[in-house]
């Protein structure tokens, strides 16, 4: 709340569904239209969509550009992004997204000499402060979600190629796993993440 809040999806997940019916084309449709109703339910008034195949992430000239583009359009005081040292099981497009948005951050983003033709974009160069991984075995920051956690879960019911109707047992696991990231804290249920301050 009072924080103003971009996503930025880099994939367009035309490739996650076990629903043979679906052409990539028509899922990737699908799924851009689910994540504007995610983001319309949690308040976020802006989504970029950068549109790389899914899967098929690269850490690469392109896509770090990308990022850094919209870092320096959108000059956020923090970044938040999947941590891609998470050990074992972990999709590698959030992985390689992890290590990408990092090195876009830092020092990508600040100097102006990384990627000069930005700056005939009018793109000026960004010291971003703060990072947020989320889906570390590694956290560091406990965020209380008690009083939203439902608006979360409604959200996620949006995602409805991915998820269905998030019948209760998954609302259920996911409530227990933020009751289990809030242990030792004053409040019920808590999203996690491990944060790195960036010098100023």
């Amino acid at each position: 709340e009072g924080k103003n809040v971009v996503y930025v999806i880099c994939t367009n997940g035309n490739k996650g569904t076990s629903d043979r019916s679906l052409t990539p084309e028509k899922l990737a449709k699908i799924r851009e239209k689910e994540q504007l109703a995610a983001a319309k339910t949690l308040g976020v008034k802006e989504t970029v969509f950068l549109k790389y195949p899914d899967q098929g992430l690269e850490d690469c000239h392109e896509f770090r550009r990308d990022l850094v583009r919209v870092i320096r359009r959108f000059k956020p005081y923090v970044v938040a992004t999947s941590d891609p040292y998470r050990k074992y099981m972990w999709h590698r497009d959030h992985r390689i997204t992890g290590i990408v948005v990092a090195d876009a951050v830092f020092p990508y983003s600040r100097d102006h000499l990384s990627y000069p033709e930005l700056l005939e974009e009018r793109l000026e160069p960004h010291k971003v402060r703060e990072m947020w991984f989320w889906g570390s075995d590694d956290p560091n920051l406990k965020q209380d979600i008690t009083d939203t956690i439902d608006i979360k879960l409604d959200a996620l019911k949006c995602h409805q190629s991915q998820v269905g109707d998030v019948p209760p047992e998954m609302r259920n696991r996911m409530k227990e796993f933020a009751r289990m990231n809030a242990k030792g804290e004053k409040f019920e249920l808590a999203e996690a993440f491990h944060r790195v301050e960036l010098r100023p």
